[in-house]
């Protein structure tokens, strides 16, 4: 359940991020802007989280790696898409 959580967490900055993307900018360059700048970013946020699942939560590194994996993939590839689609149109 909280790996649902984070990365719906990560979805909701995703949004934050390309909406302030493209009022910044705008228009949707802006926002795909804002998508690209959210990866680094989710990056960081994640492996903070994984840090506090290994020492405060008791899993080892090999338990979270895989779901380390999980939670940066899924908003990261989205914000990719959408970095891409608004890039194009």
């Amino acid at each position: 359940m909280h790996m649902a959580s984070v990365i719906f967490g990560g979805l909701l900055l995703l949004a934050v991020f390309a909406l302030f993307g493209r009022l910044w900018g705008h228009d949707a360059a802006g926002a795909a802007l804002g998508a690209r700048w959210f990866i680094p970013v989710w990056v960081g946020v994640a492996l903070v989280n994984m840090w506090v699942g290994v020492t405060r939560a008791g899993y080892s590194v090999a338990q979270e790696l895989p779901i380390l994996a999980l939670v940066i993939a899924v908003p990261a590839v989205l914000a990719l898409l959408l970095s891409l689609q608004l890039a194009r149109g």
